[in-house]
């Protein structure tokens, strides 16, 4: 399956996988909401004996086939920053 990679401006090292065939507008608005503005990073062809780095390539899979696309966190939770007061 080939898809396209994008890059959340917003989120150091969260991206969104989507086919290739699909307009990113098409995302839902709260999963836009969370990414902010998105940026085309690679195009990837994606068969179940590929390996990612950061994510199982079953699920990255099932992901483009329902819900239509996978999001890959950071390593890290997305945390406020607060202020503690020192």
């Amino acid at each position: 399956m080939k898809c396209m990679v994008f890059r959340s401006r917003r989120h150091d090292e969260l991206y969104v996988f989507v086919p290739e065939n699909q307009e990113i507008d098409d995302l839902p608005e709260s999963l836009r909401r969370l990414t902010g503005p998105l940026e085309h990073a690679m195009d990837l062809e994606l068969t179940p004996d590929r390996v990612l780095a950061r994510s199982d390539i079953n699920a990255v899979l099932a992901g483009l086939r329902d819900p239509g696309y996978y999001v890959q966190m950071p390593p890290n939770p997305i945390k406020p920053t607060l202020y503690n007061g020192e």
